[in-house]
């Protein structure tokens, strides 16, 4: 990855400005494809630097306010020849376009297999923001989820591995935009930090995407090694604080004439350890619990590109992921005033689970550039098993078995047509089916009481499929400082889902159906303004729906512990958003800052509800359900920095704020169950900064530091954290090699504390491995510079269900 610096004008009398313009296209000499994010310097016949920009998406740039005379246009970018055009600014010859320059690469060597810049960088695009991956992040953790905390505005749940952005879990997370099975918790976990190219955050999609996800969606960009001949990289990576974590991967290609062929796979090996304890004050009754898992999974990847000539282009590709893991959760309830009330549970769990993707892509280039159709067909599949054992102590509950089957297949069909009506104005249009199928068999040996009072034993099966049918249109525009895209997209859905729930014991069977279909249009529209060449703004519009995921709407039980549990809510609807967010970006000489705020309304907000358990009133029920409208609305606050050559900065400042409806069931004196519609309004806001000193051009060291604010929920408000990480990375045998070490949380200050008013009065704190040390060496193989297919950027649509906290 190429890290590219603005250079920014330096003043200049107005006597001198006669607003002459520069203007052309990049692209690569061997591949005769744009290349993006090329410096393009301009000076004066003595070297000095007079102002410059970088090359669009489209490799077109356009460099104005330039005082005429004799000037050098120099279009720089890392790993290819420096060209420089001299050029002369005057009467009839204010606007000049120097045409296509095709830059050709610097050498054939091995470091030219993958670029990757020291420093990571953010930039503000129109839809979306880009975190290149750069060493210094690579150094900060071991995989996607460890640097996930490391970027503005997203959060990963360090107990439950959930990802949030904005302070909402309602965000989709792509891998080279392409739909997943595999739980996203899961999935990052299994990503090397060092395969990661870039991150993009996209707060407000157009609608081009699918329009779930109330925050966005979260696009992981994977390196590709997709180079002429055998290229390949190499990771391994370990982690330790109470239990060992490994992580590795490889991942390799073979270009040669019309074939491309590729394959990559890692693995992630490691045990977890949680504990924590919740205490009811009033009740003084003290919860304890500590919670291990051993999780291991294998990442398998294989494809082919077939290039049948310039314009036709068939690739297909499989993942098969296989996951097997255990838990062992020990939990205990002390009576503080009643010693002989003691009592205890262990939870010991064994769950695995194979996934699937078969993906298919044909594309045809049309004569005129970037003029093309593209067909994808994606198939996914996903089979889980779990059995989990419940031994009670000192208890009146039986022990019981469960047994949990899940079934999961999805299909998507996409077609998507691009044509430039002209070097300004660009349309797209799409179609799209998503099938989507889902079947949960539970069994338990003892789970409820009959009217003698005697455990019986049940079964539960869960259907639930989902079919949605749309079509989308965007047209965009560029004019000389502005541009715009307005885009709609139609949706039709048809939700059917049945529960059926069997006594074994008399042989009766209850049926539980629930239909939902409807027809949605979602609108987006997106404005940029760029008045110079350091100052841009951006707004946009979108409605979204945040449909209700497997876990929220699987009415069988989630998790148990002695005095909580959690169902889904088999009649849950979506929830539907309406999204406006500005954006301001300012070039400095020596980086960049952006600041955004905005705004969303929400009709029927999905929050938790809790209510007391009937067959036991000491225990508690979790579920979720519809809400009426209500609000939110944040500012964000990013910028990249380097004071100097050897130390840059990347900071960001987030703040949300959104009121949270829901109901709570609790006691009156008289010890009845009433029912409570409670309100919270919730502020929230972190602070992050990762500072990179580059000692060397091999070794670097790192510093990162997070702020997160206290944060209120309906059940809980959670206060405030603190981490502070350090790290270093050498490199050596030319840089195809590197080792990275990482000390996290060296303060022994990132844990969760949490009280609670309702329905019980409640203090309580979750710990897990926070003070990790880890290690990771890669290294890289091969050589040749040919890039291959690149590939769509799709969107998940499926939300797994979440943590306790």
């Amino acid at each position: 990855m190429v890290s590219s610096t603005i250079l920014r004008a330096q003043p200049n009398s107005n006597s001198d400005i006669k607003n002459g313009t520069v203007s052309g296209r990049v692209i690569d000499a061997q591949l005769n494809q744009p290349l993006p994010y090329v410096n393009i310097v301009i000076k004066d016949i003595a070297n000095k630097v007079i102002t410059g920009g970088i090359t669009n998406d489209d490799g077109t740039f356009e460099i104005e306010n330039i005082p005429e005379g004799n000037i050098i246009v120099s279009i720089q970018f890392v790993g290819f020849k420096t060209i420089d055009k001299n050029i002369t600014l005057g009467k009839g010859n204010y606007k000049v376009n120097i045409g296509d320059i095709k830059l050709e690469e610097e050498s054939t060597g091995l470091d030219e297999v993958t670029i990757v810049a020291d420093v990571s960088t953010i930039q503000q695009k129109v839809d979306r923001k880009v975190i290149t991956i750069g060493k210094d992040l690579q150094t900060a953790g071991a995989t996607a989820s460890e640097i996930m905390n490391n970027l503005p505005s997203v959060s990963v749940d360090q107990q439950s591995g959930s990802i949030s952005l904005r302070g909402n879990q309602n965000v989709r997370v792509m891998v080279d935009g392409k739909l997943s099975n595999i739980p996203a918790e899961q999935l990052l976990k299994q990503i090397p930090s060092t395969s990661i190219k870039s991150i993009e955050l996209i707060t407000n999609p157009s609608a081009k995407y699918n329009p779930e996800g109330m925050s966005g969606i979260i696009n992981i960009i994977l390196h590709k090694n997709t180079q002429l001949g055998f290229n390949g990289n190499i990771n391994v990576g370990l982690a330790y604080d109470i239990e060992p974590k490994f992580n590795g991967s490889i991942d390799a290609n073979y270009r040669n004439g019309k074939f491309n062929l590729f394959g990559s796979y890692s693995n992630s090996v490691s045990k977890n350890n949680n504990y924590g304890h919740i205490n009811r004050v009033e009740q003084e009754i003290q919860q304890n619990f500590n919670i291990l898992n051993n999780n291991k999974s294998n990442l398998f990847k294989v494809g082919i590109d077939y290039y049948l000539n310039d314009k036709n282009t068939i690739s297909v590709f499989t993942n098969q992921n296989i996951f097997e893991g255990w838990s062992k959760v020990n939990s205990g309830i002390a009576y503080l005033t009643n010693s002989s009330l003691n009592e205890s549970q262990f939870t010991g769990g064994e769950n695995e689970n194979d996934s699937q993707q078969y993906n298919f892509n044909y594309k045809h280039d049309f004569n005129d550039e970037g003029h093309n159709i593209e067909l994808e067909v994606d198939h996914n599949i996903y089979e889980g098993l779990g059995d989990t054992n419940n031994v009670f102590f000192s208890s009146q509950r039986p022990n019981f078995i469960e047994n949990t089957d899940t079934d999961r297949n999805r299909t998507t069909i996409n077609l998507d047509y691009v044509n430039p009506l002209s070097e300004s104005v660009k349309l797209e249009l799409g179609l799209q089916a998503r099938l989507f199928d889902n079947s949960i068999f539970y069994q338990s040996d003892a789970r409820e009481t009959n009217q003698a009072g005697d455990y019986i034993p049940t079964t539960t099966r869960f259907d639930y499929t989902r079919d949605i049918y749309s079509a989308y249109a965007t047209f965009g525009k560029k004019l000389e400082k502005w541009s715009y895209q307005v885009g709609l997209r139609a949706e039709t859905v048809n939700v059917d889902s049945e529960a059926f729930k069997k006594d074994l014991s008399s042989n009766e069977e209850l049926n539980i159906p629930f239909e939902n279909d409807y027809f949605e249009l979602y609108p987006s529209a997106f404005v940029t303004y760029s008045p110079s060449e350091k100052n841009s703004y951006q707004f946009s519009y979108s409605r979204r729906i945040d449909r209700p995921g497997i876990g929220q709407v699987n009415p069988l039980p989630e998790w148990n512990t002695p005095l909580i549990s959690q169902f889904g809510n088999q009649e849950l609807r979506p929830q539907f958003t309406n999204s406006i967010e500005t954006n301001y970006t300012r070039q400095l000489e020596k980086g960049s800052i952006t600041a955004g705020v905005f705004y969303r309304i929400i009709e029927d907000e999905i929050q938790q509800a809790i209510l007391i358990d009937r067959t036991d009133l000491n225990r508690l029920i979790m579920t979720n359900l519809n809400f009426d409208n209500t609000s939110a609305y944040g500012i964000e606050l990013s910028s990249n920095y380097r004071p100097t050559k050897w130390w840059s900065i990347n900071a960001s400042f987030d703040l949300f704020s959104q009121t949270q409806k829901s109901v709570a069931e609790s006691f009156d004196t008289n010890q009845d169950i009433i029912l409570n519609t409670i309100e919270v309004d919730n502020i929230s806001y972190n602070i992050r900064a990762f500072n990179n000193f580059k000692v060397s051009k091999s070794l670097s060291f790192s510093a990162f530091g997070m702020y997160r604010g206290k944060n209120k929920s309906i059940q809980f408000e959670m206060k405030d954290m603190l981490m502070v990480n350090l790290g270093m990375r050498y490199s050596f045998m030319e840089n195809r090699a590197s080792f990275s070490l990482s000390y996290n949380d060296i303060f022994d200050t990132m844990f969760a504390q949490f009280d609670s008013q309702r329905p019980f009065v409640q203090h309580g704190q979750f710990n897990w491995e926070s003070q990790q040390i880890s290690g990771r060496l890669s290294y890289r193989f091969g050589g040749g510079k040919y890039r291959a297919k690149s590939r769509k950027q799709r969107d998940n649509d499926v939300k797994e269900g979440g943590g306790m906290f």
